[in-house]
């Protein structure tokens, strides 16, 4: 089944190039829908049938590269579109196209009677093309261009209602936010694929990793290179500092925004850094950096996410705080359990943000929670499946965000990063706060919203992928279950042959089950619980607290309702300087002034000879002949006198 992994990026294609080109031709919304959704779903059963075969296989002969066709070849530089299967690219493959298809499926409903929806479901597809590309990609070329493609889709998805307006302006000020953002990310990882090529002589990844292995730890070029890609991945997984796009991006439809904060886009980062794990465990600096940065980022992004009231806000914040564990869990070295969170990730985030849909779509594209309160009885099946979707993000067991978030806490604190692995801890805690904060403010309490308003379940298309969603929010997590809880951490054994090279580096070995590990779970655990009992206290049994700490620390609230100001803070150092530079001195000075001011002036000088040379040509006989006679004497006389 290997030779036809090309059919995984080929279906989704297809689905594409019908929905593009004849989609405003084609009546029906149910053929648009499912044929953008069962091209996906026939991705995922060849995704299916090649992790069945991989299982089966020796664990040394797991890994095959299928060749599609030669792409390019100039001077050193040869490049195939070749697509590398192994244990890491399949399981993105498969998160990718199962979450995928049940957004897909989601979207039938919830785009019903869009001016655009075949637009819609063509863009939804080529996003699923580019992100294939971008993980199944055997070299950094073909990766980058999946990155690429991941970067426009998202661009043409967040302002997909390019005329509708929120709060910062139109979708399309959104969307070129992230589109600008990212290209400051995209920058660096092109800097670090030129130092790859200029250094490695190649840009596969087998080329570059073997060449690696024989490099130093802590070699000064490897620490740039492997910095310069971390910045691309800050900027693709909204990291501190270029995390400014992605609640922005909530501008768009939800099933993008689901789509973006689960399966694509965002976990791009996560995944470039977890491939190239043998170059960052060569370069233990810019692992510091990573695992610093994603703690900093879980922290900032879940204190920001305690006060929002708009409910895909607090779950974008929440997906940034999340991505920060991951790049915390990568930059201790622990690979696995950073793909171990971001597959279950990629299932309860997907469910709340779907569920959110849902909620906005039965209260009429009403998203502010403090005009919510009371849909538990009006919408059981999404409120059902929106709490799993909370209680797994909040690390509750057995939920699946349970065993992937304490895998890392433990890795963390294994590495001797105790004030990282507090930072974690606390982060946990904001975690269960806020998202049970906002199922209490959503669905239970008194009804806020105006009497007019009519709240219903949704349509079957909607509710069967978040009862899906749900089922794996439980599920999922037991592939990963520790051996401290009696399980043999299956996830950690099927990636291993990939990260085997990163952990010899990193000297990192299988440790045996330390009591420790049982105090330090039941120490986060517990945290969470606090965090979910306090919410429910304070959202539902004493609303005067919330009251009462809002005005006694205005500040601190004002603070984080205002996002720490960065966005401020961006437009006054970078933004502005830039469009008046760019006004008064690239275009009135060097545009107008300059660049203009030759081709104008060119043209008058033009103009002036060409207004004495249209003197001479008078059309006047007896003019013509007193200038020959002039010509004639003076050649006369430059022959006498000469």
């Amino acid at each position: 089944m290997y030779n036809y992994v090309g059919l995984i990026v080929l279906f989704p294609l297809i689905g594409f190039l019908i929905n593009g080109i004849f989609g405003s031709r084609i009546r029906s919304e149910k053929f648009i829908g499912w044929i953008g959704s069962l091209t996906v779903g026939l991705s995922f059963l060849v995704g299916s049938a090649i992790l069945i075969e991989m299982l089966g296989a020796p664990v040394d002969q797991r890994k095959h590269i299928v060749e599609i066709f030669s792409w390019i070849n100039a001077g050193a530089l040869s490049v195939s579109v070749a697509y590398q299967v192994d244990q890491l690219s399949i399981l993105m493959t498969m998160i990718v196209t199962g979450v995928g298809f049940l957004i897909h499926v989601y979207s039938i409903g919830y785009m019903h009677d869009d001016r655009g929806y075949w637009r819609f479901f063509a863009y939804l597809n080529l996003f699923i093309v580019a992100m294939l590309n971008l993980v199944l990609a055997d070299n950094f070329v073909l990766m980058f261009l999946g990155w690429e493609g991941v970067g426009l889709c998202s661009y043409l998805l967040i302002g997909f209602w390019y005329d509708k307006k929120f709060e910062k302006g139109t979708t399309g000020d959104a969307a070129k936010k992230a589109f600008i953002v990212n290209r400051i990310g995209d920058f660096g990882f092109l800097l670090g694929m030129f130092l790859l090529f200029t250094h490695f002589q190649t840009l596969s990844f087998d080329g570059v990793f073997a060449r690696a292995e024989s490099w130093k730890i802590g070699d000064t070029t490897m620490t740039w290179i492997t910095l310069l890609l971390f910045l691309g991945a800050t900027g693709k997984s909204a990291q501190i500092p270029l995390f400014v796009w992605l609640p922005d991006a909530m501008a768009g439809p939800t099933p993008v925004s689901a789509l973006i904060h689960a399966a694509t886009m965002v976990t791009a980062g996560v995944y470039m850094v977890a491939r190239c794990s043998l170059l960052y465990a060569l370069a233990p600096l810019t692992m510091t950096v990573v695992a610093i940065v994603g703690a900093l980022t879980a922290i900032f992004a879940a204190t920001i996410g305690l006060v929002q009231n708009d409910i895909k806000k607090v779950l974008a914040y929440s997906t940034i705080s999340q991505l920060g564990y991951m790049f915390l869990a990568l930059g201790v070295g622990a690979f696995t359990a950073g793909i171990f969170h971001l597959m279950t990730h990629a299932f309860f985030k997907a469910l709340l943000f779907l569920g959110s849909g849902a909620v906005i779509h039965a209260m009429h594209e009403e998203q502010d929670i403090q005009k919510m309160g009371g849909l538990k009885e009006l919408m059981p099946k999404t409120y059902w499946t929106f709490l799993i979707g909370a209680i797994a993000i909040a690390g509750i067991p057995p939920f699946s965000g349970f065993f992937s978030k304490d895998e890392i806490l433990w890795r963390v604190f294994s590495h001797e990063s105790y004030f990282l692995w507090t930072l974690g801890v606390f982060g946990a805690g904001l975690t269960a706060f806020y998202m049970f904060r906002l199922v209490s403010l959503t669905f239970n309490g008194e009804k806020r919203w105006e009497h007019d308003l009519h709240p219903h379940e949704a349509p079957s298309t909607m509710t069967v992928p978040l009862i899906i969603l749900a089922f794996l929010s439980i599920v999922g997590g037991f592939i990963g279950v520790p051996a401290a809880v009696g399980g043999g951490n299956r996830i950690e054994h099927f990636l291993e042959p990939v990260f085997e090279g990163a952990n010899i580096k990193l000297g990192l070995y299988a440790e045996g089950v330390q009591i420790i590990e049982y105090i330090l779970m039941a120490l986060s655990v517990g945290v969470a619980l606090l965090g979910v009992a306090g919410a429910r206290m304070v959202y539902l049994r004493r609303n005067d607290i919330a009251e009462n700490i809002t005005k006694q620390f205005h500040g601190i609230y004002t603070l984080l309702w205002r996002k720490y100001f960065v966005d401020e803070i961006y437009d006054a150092a970078v933004v502005t300087p830039v469009v008046k530079v760019s006004d008064k001195i690239l275009w009135n000075g060097f545009d107008v002034g300059v660049i203009d001011g030759i081709v104008n002036g060119s043209a008058k000088l033009m103009q002036s000879l060409s207004s004495f040379a249209r003197r001479i040509q008078t059309g006047v006989v007896q003019f013509y002949a007193i200038v020959f006679v002039i010509g004639v004497l003076l050649v006369m006389g430059w022959m006498l006198f000469r």
